[in-house]
């Protein structure tokens, strides 16, 4: 899971941590959301390193930078080793962390593509009509005249709003569904349904 989250609203979209958007992307390419260890939220990448003390370049997959302030306590990893930030600052787009676990930039090369994860209880709470990256995730997907399309496979961050990936089951092609309110009807997370509009262009 991401911890970002979609708001469907003026600007429409996932806000996965953009109808209100969901935040994301600090990058000007499009982004996959990612799904973590069941019960955790992933909050950034490690992408590379920086300088000789072990400082690694993080990713942000967060709607909420406080998660990197000193002091913050996070899960490294699919084994979800426990690791302390202590000390961060923004770089170019990406954060860069000294985390507890790390004192030389060999060991920081080591993690490069790991992923750093929280709690899910650890959540912040939602907007109105906003929800979490991996409720939208296999949603069902169907057409305000009930035709059925297919489930979300995938949430793409462009920066201007978020994009669903919809597996077809009778095409090999994949839909991409803008989440803004003219496409995004509604969302039922209960019935793990999407309801959408399509407007002219999206089946081109």
């Amino acid at each position: 899971m991401s911890d970002v989250s979609q708001n469907h609203g003026k600007q429409p979209a996932v806000k996965a941590q953009r109808a209100p958007r969901p935040q994301p992307s600090v990058d000007v390419t499009p982004r996959i959301a990612r799904v973590g260890p069941p019960g955790y939220l992933a909050v950034g990448r490690l992408v590379g390193v920086h300088g000789m003390r072990g400082e690694v370049k993080v990713e942000p997959f967060t709607d909420f930078p406080a998660r990197f302030d000193p002091g913050s306590v996070l899960l490294l990893g699919d084994d979800l080793e426990e690791v302390t930030v202590l000390a961060s600052r923004p770089h170019k787009g990406n954060v860069l962390l000294m985390l507890s676990a790390l004192s030389h930039r060999s060991d920081a090369e080591l993690l490069r593509g790991q992923w750093l994860y929280v709690h899910e209880d650890e959540a912040a709470p939602l907007d109105a009509n906003s929800y979490w990256v991996h409720d939208i995730l296999g949603m069902d997907v169907v057409t305000d005249e009930g035709t059925a399309l297919g489930q979300v496979y995938d949430v793409l961050f462009t920066g201007a709003n978020e994009v669903y990936v919809v597996r077809t089951p009778d095409s090999p092609r994949e839909l991409l569904l803008p989440a803004i309110d003219e496409v995004v009807v509604g969302v039922d997370v209960a019935t793990r349904r999407m309801t959408v509009h399509l407007i002219p262009g999206l089946l081109e």
